[in-house]
């Protein structure tokens, strides 16, 4: 009855930890702010519904909408109009109608391991063959061209700066050599960079301005905490858009028109909301990063970058039964075998939550972990 396409498909580990959650457990599994969006989006959704704009919108977006994304991107490449913009359901649906536009039976695709979820499942979905790169925590969970097994068929490279899980942040030294490669070999790029202002020391590197043949995917669901909001987009050059688009089209027809006016608010407005918010999660990361190195056994670098925390353990337990065990004292988290067979003997620790949660959840960990010792 099923289509063949879905055997190997599996549901996602977040998710099997997230169903896990009793109604008062510490949640740091979490991929998404615990914040609120910003006021003034807020009352741009409230404006839109109430002044009636409820309709179907253009299939690419709100061209007002557009024209701001191009504002914000052109930091990083000059010469970016609207007309290489379409506005997707988040982040997801923008690297999903990508994947879909470009990827063929028999088609390899280099994706991270560990890297987030939904890489390795889009590309199987389009007839692909996804083929993981292993990301090292010596190596600061950075990518390195070495480890990237490129064949006759690989088509094209996925990357993620800050990452999803690892909170690791690509130096422009490492987007030079991959788009060395991604040009000598004639591989399109796929950057995901949805977590591209969450950057604690230094800046963040985009891929955008330095490779003609990229798909860039972001977001606001990230930035404006607008996650069930469903609103982000993707960028490519203007023939790559058009065909992109297509797929878009008979995806979802357009996106959410009130949502747009949201986003578009978000951009226009103050961004003063997103440096408090990184502020308080740079704040949570070193309080996690210390408490973590607390226990013995485990081993946490300090992420660069998003709002994870990736610690490596010693404990003769694998990451699944290992998170199942601080499951049953209440407290979410997720093992870093969801994000990949590289994750193996590693957990995902989301600082999406408060200090005094932060701080009693690792106290539980650290409890749980004592008599694996």
């Amino acid at each position: 009855m099923f289509a063949p396409r879905m055997k190997d498909i599996k549901m996602s580990g977040i998710r099997k930890m997230f169903d896990l959650a009793g109604e008062n457990a510490i949640h740091l599994g979490l991929g998404e702010p615990d914040f609120q969006p910003p006021e003034n989006a807020i009352n741009a959704l409230k404006k839109a519904v109430d002044d009636g704009c409820n309709k179907y919108g253009a299939t690419p977006g709100m061209p007002g909408l557009r024209d701001a994304i191009v504002e914000k991107e052109k930091r990083y490449r000059k010469d970016l109009t609207r007309d290489n913009v379409v506005v997707t359901a988040g982040g997801t649906e923008a690297l999903m109608a990508s994947v879909f536009t470009f990827i063929d039976k028999g088609d390899e695709v280099l994706i991270p391991d560990p890297g987030f979820v939904l890489y390795g499942p889009q590309v199987r979905l389009a007839g692909g063959k996804p083929v993981r790169y292993p990301l090292f925590e010596e190596n600061g969970f950075v990518p390195k061209i070495e480890d990237m097994r490129i064949t006759g068929k690989t088509k094209a490279i996925i990357v993620n700066s800050p990452s999803n899980p690892t909170g690791s942040v690509i130096d422009e030294k490492t987007i030079k050599a991959i788009v060395d490669v991604a040009e000598e070999k004639n591989l399109l790029i796929f950057s995901d960079e949805v977590y591209d202002e969450i950057v604690y020391e230094g800046k963040h590197h985009s891929f955008m301005g330095k490779y003609d043949d990229l798909i860039y995917v972001n977001s606001f669901s990230k930035i404006y905490a607008m996650t069930g909001w469903r609103i982000g987009y993707v960028m490519a050059k203007e023939e790559y858009l058009r065909e992109i688009a297509k797929m878009h089209y008979y995806t979802m027809a357009c996106p959410p028109t009130p949502i747009q006016y949201a986003a578009l608010e978000a951009l226009k407005g103050s961004q003063d909301y997103v440096k408090k918010m990184v502020t308080e999660f740079k704040r949570r990361r070193d309080v996690i990063v210390d408490e973590i190195n607390k226990i013995k056994g485990f081993r946490c670098l300090k992420p660069k970058g998003a709002f994870y925390a990736f610690p490596s353990f010693t404990f003769n337990i694998s990451s699944e039964e290992l998170a199942m065990r601080i499951a049953a004292s209440n407290v979410i988290v997720t093992p870093g075998t969801a994000f990949g067979q590289n994750g193996e003997k590693h957990l995902r620790l989301s600082y999406a939550n408060s200090l005094e949660n932060i701080k009693k959840g690792v106290e539980i960990i650290g409890k749980v972990v004592e008599g694996l010792r």
